[in-house]
């Protein structure tokens, strides 16, 4: 069924690229894919780049915590 399907898909890319401005239209339906693929792994880098700032930010919070100056006595 999926060779078919295959088939199918080949043969109507091959019918739009007969018709006026099918090549023009294809090669725009390349360019988006493309274009998708190169957002996807923008956005996948942005997930991991999220992790680390988290991650920085409790080391931050820990360090500022270490660091608060003592509150002195009443002598």
């Amino acid at each position: 069924m999926i060779a078919r399907l295959a088939d199918r898909g080949e043969q109507t890319i091959a019918k739009l690229a007969e018709l006026p401005g099918g090549t023009k239209a294809l090669k725009a339906m390349n360019d988006l894919r493309a274009r998708v693929d190169e957002l996807g792994k923008k956005v996948r880098g942005i997930d991991e780049l999220e992790q680390r700032v988290a991650k920085l930010e409790k080391e931050l919070a820990a360090v500022k915590r270490a660091q608060k100056p003592k509150t002195p006595t009443a002598e």
